[in-house]
């Protein structure tokens, strides 16, 4: 039985990834590639890449990751059976001898270029033997010659044309039998040789089987040539031959065609497993998009699952995480964020350091392990750096985020200041997006007690596109609220040059809660931040901090 190889570790960051989420998936699977080739690690992203990420990628042509939003068992997880289809020109008994060998008790029938055409298993196969004797079975199912040659492990003494199909009746003449009994186009089985032989040729019969293993001698081999009559030698009797003769014909007679089920590799196993149990099939053909057939799964073999093993960067809270991560197996979690909601089954190597990107720490890994990063790893390091400190203005700024620039400039080859202006101009830019598009664009959830709330956060070097951004977001706010059922949301406009945000936010009682947490006034939903430029240093713990305050009655 041949099954899946090993599977690869999924580095993934957070859903509505930004650029340092995509860049920190990208850089780490390739230095963990490097530190342990016997693995292979893959980058993923979990949702669409934003211009300003775009921007990065295309600049070092690098390619964007894989999209993964969902890390729950697929069937291609569990060890199902890489069998290779059959012909349906296959006959019963070379399929009886196929199921045999592989151990199981069905076979999925294909065409030339693999794509499922039914399945036969060995109840079909049982009723196509049983079947009463019909003299015209092999005609009527359309059975090859190459068939009948196998079902009787004959030897063709004068073999019939690469293809021929059996066009007359089966027949056993009585001791011999006239000639009279033999038709153009039968088969012909005989219990001797010689005479009887010789009139079946005569008497044009498609095909002459000698049982018992004679000889057949060379006039009589000429004469079957002139005549154009196949000769097979059997080494089984007359009566065991008319027998195998009911296993000649080709599987396509006796396979199940109409209402097939079948999954692909990608299925959900919760899925799999429900409909398995609503059917009595054993077996069931695993098919690609294009339905060519990969191989067989049972529900024994959902019993050796393989979770999939996740590597998680830049997040630890499972709000921001792929659906399903409760079914995969976490290994790692690198991150510069605070400590979430994370549950692990298992320890797992966690690196949380405070600092202003989780670039700065996959780069420090790099060092760590004595691996220089080559120019485009470099620059999406980089990238990931000044996008998430603000080209340094972010109070989540450190040295350490400061020096990991400088040292990835030059490995990178580009300068800092110009190269940072047009990739942030490139990700403020909103013309042709959706007010959707522009939220999700870098946005989280968060849960302090029983409040849940979405922050979303914009950097702009002109006010040009902050003003644009703001006029299409606002009015959808309201809208975003009540499709998450959230309590609030909030976004944050800032704009780069002057380390200036401007919070905008929905929800009953959010104003008031801006209000406490930044002590500045809120005038039609929106508040001015000066020098505010963090989410995550500088607004989610003052929300937070302000939810946990004691709040008025009914707010």
């Amino acid at each position: 039985m041949e099954v899946h190889g090993q599977h690869p570790v999924l580095v993934i960051g957070h859903t509505h990834p930004d650029t340092d989420s995509i860049c920190a998936a990208i850089a780490y699977a390739k230095l963990k590639n490097t530190l342990d080739p016997q693995r292979r690690y893959e980058p993923c992203r979990a949702g669409l890449v934003n211009r300003e990420t775009q921007f990065v990628l295309d600049y070092f042509a690098v390619p964007a990751p894989r999209l993964c939003t969902d890390v729950s068992p697929q069937l291609q997880d569990a060890d199902f059976r890489r069998e290779p289809g059959v012909s349906p020109e296959l006959s019963l008994r070379r399929a009886w001898f196929t199921l045999r060998d592989r151990d199981v008790d069905t076979l999925c029938v294909v065409d030339d270029q693999g794509r499922l055409l039914g399945l036969v298993t060995i109840r079909d196969m049982a009723r196509g033997s049983m079947d009463l004797p019909d003299e015209r079975l092999l005609a009527r199912t359309g059975t090859t010659y190459a068939n009948v040659i196998e079902a009787l492990d004959a030897q063709a003494v004068v073999p019939p044309p690469p293809g021929r199909r059996v066009t007359g009746r089966i027949v056993v003449p009585s001791g011999g039998g006239p000639a009279e009994a033999v038709a153009p186009g039968d088969v012909v089985l005989l219990s001797g040789q010689g005479e009887a032989l010789e009139a079946a040729i005569r008497a044009g019969a498609g095909c002459a089987v000698v049982c018992g293993g004679a000889e057949v001698p060379a006039a009589l081999r000429d004469l079957a040539r002139d005549r154009d009559c196949a000769v097979l030698v059997t080494p089984h009797s007359a009566y065991a031959a008319g027998q195998m003769l009911l296993q000649a014909p080709a599987v396509r007679e006796y396979m199940t065609r109409e209402d097939l089920v079948t999954f692909t590799p990608g299925a959900l196993v919760e899925t799999v497993a429900r409909v398995m149990a609503a059917v009595r099939y054993r077996y069931f053909p695993v098919v690609d998009s294009d339905d060519r057939c990969l191989g067989l799964i049972s529900r024994r073999n959902l019993l050796n699952l393989k979770k999939k093993q996740v590597i998680l960067v830049d997040h630890n809270e499972r709000a921001q995480a792929v659906d399903g991560l409760e079914e995969a197996e976490v290994l790692e979690v690198v991150d510069h964020h605070r400590i979430g909601t994370l549950e692990t089954e298992s320890p797992v190597y966690f690196r949380n350091a405070p600092v202003g990107a989780t670039c700065t720490i996959v780069y420090q890994l790099y060092q760590e392990h004595g691996v220089t990063p080559d120019r485009a790893t470099a620059g999406l390091l980089l990238s990931a750096i000044l996008s998430d400190t603000l080209m340094f203005r972010s109070p989540t700024c450190t040295p350490a985020d400061r020096q990991a620039a400088q040292e990835l400039e030059a490995l990178a080859g580009v300068e800092m200041e110009g190269y940072a202006g047009a990739m942030f101009d490139r990700g403020g830019d909103v013309s042709g997006k959706s007010p959707e598009e522009i939220l999700r664009t870098d946005y989280k959830l968060f849960t302090s007690g029983e409040r849940r709330f979405g922050v979303g956060h914009g950097s702009f070097m002109t006010e040009k596109n902050l003003q644009a951004a703001l006029a299409l977001l606002e009015p959808y706010l309201p809208v975003a609220l009540a499709k998450q059922g959230l309590d609030y949301i909030f976004y944050l406009f800032t704009h780069i040059p002057t380390s200036t945000t401007r919070l905008v936010m929905a929800g009953k009682g959010a104003a008031e809660l801006a209000g406490r947490a930044f002590g500045v006034p809120v005038e039609e939903g929106q508040a001015v931040l000066p020098g505010v430029v963090s989410r995550k240093k500088q607004v989610i713990p003052a929300l937070i901090g302000a939810i946990k305050q004691q709040l008025p009655e009914g707010f």
